[in-house]
């Protein structure tokens, strides 16, 4: 029996990594990137990979240095950390530390995520390297292992300085690392206001123009500086929908919080989630050749879960797509075929289909039998999805 390529068509209502960009975001940010996080679908990117200055939002960095102290057991929430003159002396948004102030890691999460304290940074920064240049090159390097490719770090807060650098990207990156790494610890983003001791009651406010509009807006942090614009990197969560998006370069305040809702409202509205394949469903079994078992199931790693575009309908396309029959010995996990998917007008996107089961050769007259079934030229009909 010859091997054959067997494509087994099936009619989805699916979108997959990379075939999102149809529906595109018209933005007026400098640069953007909206992910879908149960698909692992970036909705837009504009300029995503470009180097820019990140302002506050690389306070995010700090917190994931700080965050990660806390689950190591370096500092415990209660521990107080001493503030220098340095830190006291930092200008732009503040917590008002003096050097008879000993706050606790609580109280400094809370200073640098709804206060964006700069001397909050700096006291982080020194209590955990014991200079802030040191925090800034281990900055930099925490960085690098979390996959942030253009990224650079000169200091804790985000302070204007030309080796202060992060792209879109890498802050939405970041902002999945801090939401799934520290899922306790993660609740502070969406604090509103943190009137710390009460040194400034105008400045207890989170800055997110999003987190009071009730559409589910969880964090992360704003940005702006002069040469940077306006940016935000946030998050939210509608059912069982997260998107994560970060923008900068906006004109104004006003720009920027119309802007994000904006994104907001249209990755939900624009795109709906279903479960294609459950984890651990088969999606096709594929004839097996001289093997223990005459067929193999075929299925993906973790189920999957596909965003249906607006307007998409009946329009889509999917193939089961393997080699026919597959030689025994088959492990579990081995990549055999492709589940092939098409939109009009988007190219297409595969998807890895995997054998659920090892399957062992057949035995001495398992494959006396198996030769026979070739010589004789039968074949074995595939089961489509």
């Amino acid at each position: 029996m010859r091997a054959q390529l067997f494509r087994i068509a099936a009619m989805l209502l699916i979108a997959l990594p990379g075939l999102a960009q149809a529906q595109a975001f018209d933005t007026n940010a400098r640069a953007a990137w909206v992910y879908d996080v149960a698909t692992g679908t970036v909705l837009m990117e504009k300029n995503a990979d470009e180097a820019l200055p990140p302002a506050s939002m690389s306070k995010l960095m700090t917190v994931y240095m700080l965050f990660e102290a806390v689950r190591e057991g370096r500092v415990q929430m209660d521990t107080r950390l001493p503030v220098s003159t340095k830190a006291r002396q930092m200008g732009g948004s503040t917590m008002f530390l003096n050097e008879q102030d000993r706050p606790t890691v609580e109280e400094l999460i809370q200073g640098i995520i709804v206060l964006s304290g700069n001397d909050a940074c700096v006291v982080v920064a020194e209590g955990l390297a014991g200079t802030e240049e040191a925090f800034a090159r281990q900055m930099t390097e925490k960085g690098k292992e979390l996959g942030l490719t253009n990224s650079t770090f000169a200091n804790a807060s985000g302070w204007p300085d030309p080796r202060h650098r992060m792209s879109t990207h890498d802050l939405g990156v970041l902002a999945q690392h801090l939401i799934q790494d520290f899922p306790q610890l993660y609740k502070y983003f969406s604090e509103t206001e943190y009137p710390f001791d009460n040194r400034a009651p105008s400045n207890r406010f989170n800055r997110n123009p999003l987190l009071k509009l009730g559409i589910g807006a969880d964090g992360l942090k704003t940005g702006h500086t002069q040469e940077a614009g306006y940016g935000l990197t946030g998050s939210a969560v509608q059912g069982n929908r997260r998107i994560i998006f970060v923008v900068t370069g906006l004109p104004t305040e006003t720009a920027r919080a119309e802007e994000a809702e904006r994104i907001v409202n249209w990755a939900f509205r624009q795109f709906t989630m279903k479960t294609l394949v459950p984890k651990g469903e088969t999606v096709v079994e594929a004839p097996v050749w001289l093997g223990s078992t005459s067929r193999v199931a075929l299925t993906t790693k973790d189920g999957l879960n596909v965003l249906i575009p607006g307007g998409a309908g009946d329009r889509v396309t999917a193939e089961v797509v393997y080699t026919s029959p597959i030689p025994a010995p088959i492990k579990a996990g081995q990549q055999l075929g492709e589940l092939v998917v098409q939109i009009p007008g988007t190219g297409e996107a595969r998807m890895p289909l995997l054998a659920a089961t090892d399957v062992a050769e057949a035995g001495f007259l398992g494959r006396v039998k198996g030769a026979a079934l070739r010589l004789g030229g039968r074949a074995v009909e595939a089961v489509g999805l």
